[in-house]
């Protein structure tokens, strides 16, 4: 097959992964839906159980019970869980498939994150593969949801904003240290990804309890989520993991990938400067979850921020700082004509 069959193949993978992903985000809703109620009767039936057997008011009537409280309705959820999750699996397989012919898309075949439409189809697809290497280990069928719904809403605006045809990558990313750097990037970004969306759970349910007048906190979806011990925990994990990684991508990869293209560590570039400062705010969570014992609200905005400067490293550098800087070649194809170099490149940071 030729490159533009690849190109095709890649773009077909990409819609079909995008449609598995809004199935698996659909089936996930099924699943909170079939069991919100049986998880809302929970306090009524338990209260009535305690007080019949304490000897307070009469038992329970012995009506036919709701149809999705009984034995039947959580079998039922968890095949939709179970579902869900297989679609989720499917839709990881395409989202592969279509990362690597967009590879083979490319004369002569290279790796294939050249520009931010491929930096973001590679993260994202990274963001996904780490939650369903999670997903057993730490119970994570709550975040479904919440990485499906990413996963639809980011390769959307990726096809729709971001799309460039594949093309020769300039001499100065003709290294091996575009494949280390980027990899190590990508995998930060996932990581950093993840974690923030444990960071914004936290803070959802944090109000969510804050302002929960009924006292009963078994119902809706921020049920199923964790605790928030639980999601400081995951959230502080993963960025524990992402930061090495992150430190290795921007200080130390980086800096001798940018020696070999343009004969210097460090020349205070935009990209590089906000690369530094995306570093600074994470050692900054870090340290100060260490020292300072900041846990909970305070670490998760601060992860919040850590996000803000990693996406605006990514989009907002392109965007706004493109002719200023030795990365406009990662300029997007939807800037001006002359303002973006008819080359591609790097859309990573």
């Amino acid at each position: 097959m030729n490159t533009l069959q690849y190109e095709l193949i890649s773009n077909q993978a990409v819609a079909a992964c995008g449609a598995a992903y809004f199935l698996a985000l659909i089936l996930n809703i099924a699943w909170w839906a079939a069991t919100r109620r049986e998880h809302a009767s929970a306090p009524a039936l338990e209260a009535a159980t305690s007080g019949a057997r304490a000897g307070i008011g009469s038992p329970p009537r012995p009506a036919s019970p709701a149809p999705d409280t009984g034995p039947g309705a959580r079998t039922a959820g968890r095949r939709i869980e179970h579902v869900g999750l297989a679609v989720t699996v499917a839709a990881c397989v395409l989202h592969l498939a279509a990362v690597l012919t967009r590879a083979l898309a490319n004369d002569p075949v290279r790796v294939p994150w050249g520009n931010m439409y491929e930096f973001t189809l590679t993260s994202s697809f990274v963001a996904v593969l780490g939650f369903l290497v999670l997903y057993r280990r730490h119970q994570l069928s709550w975040l479904a949801p919440v990485v499906n719904g990413f996963a639809v809403v980011t390769l959307m605006i990726n096809v729709l904003f971001l799309y460039e045809v594949p093309v020769s990558l300039q001499d100065s990313l003709q290294s091996p240290w575009l494949v280390i750097h980027v990899v190590a990037a990508v995998i930060a970004t996932g990581a950093f990804t993840l974690g923030s969306m444990c960071s914004v759970l936290y803070l959802v349910k944090l109000r969510w309890l804050s302002h929960n007048s009924t006292g009963d906190e078994r119902t809706g979806y921020l049920a199923r989520v964790p605790d928030l011990v639980t999601l400081d925990r995951i959230a502080y994990r993963l960025h524990a993991f992402g930061f090495p990684i992150w430190t290795f991508a921007a200080l130390i990869s980086g800096p001798i990938w940018a020696y070999y293209a343009w004969g210097r560590y460090w020349g205070w570039d935009p990209k590089e400067v906000w690369a530094f400062i995306t570093w600074v705010v994470y050692a900054g969570y870090l340290h100060a979850r260490a020292t300072a014992g900041w846990k909970g609200r305070n670490s998760a905005v601060i992860a919040l921020v850590g996000l803000a400067t990693l996406l605006f490293n990514f989009i907002g550098i392109n965007f706004f700082f493109g002719n200023g800087s030795q990365h406009s070649y990662a300029a997007p194809a939807l800037l001006p004509a002359a303002a973006a170099p008819a080359s591609a490149g790097s859309g990573h940071g």
